[in-house]
């Protein structure tokens, strides 16, 4: 529900967006697409939003892209771990719809 959400909302806005349900897909959508950010979800199934976010800063061809953790379960020190992680900023749902296009906008500098 939440992935249908910010799609509506950043296409709304103007946003070029495409959507993944695993990082296995995400990572394979990445090189053909291109993007500034990826807003990261660390809970996916199967490889988690951290482990994805190291191999895309590890990766010269994928290392300066946005990367947003996103994450409903925001318990201390989890921003810290997904910083350590490579993730550039960190978003906490319930998601404010009323500026999360402004907060990807500070972090892609548009």
């Amino acid at each position: 529900m939440n992935l249908k959400l910010v799609r509506t909302l950043l296409v709304g806005e103007g946003f070029e967006v495409r959507t993944a349900n695993n990082a296995e897909e995400a990572r394979a959508a990445i090189p053909g697409f291109a993007p500034q950010v990826v807003l990261m979800d660390l809970q996916m199934p199967g490889m988690n939003g951290y482990e994805l976010t190291r191999l895309l800063k590890a990766d010269p061809a994928t290392k300066d892209i946005v990367v947003l953790a996103m994450t409903a379960y925001a318990m201390k020190g989890d921003d810290a771990l997904a910083a350590e992680a490579g993730c550039d900023g960190y978003i906490t749902k319930p998601l404010d719809t009323r500026t999360l296009a402004k907060t990807i906008l500070r972090y892609v500098g548009r």
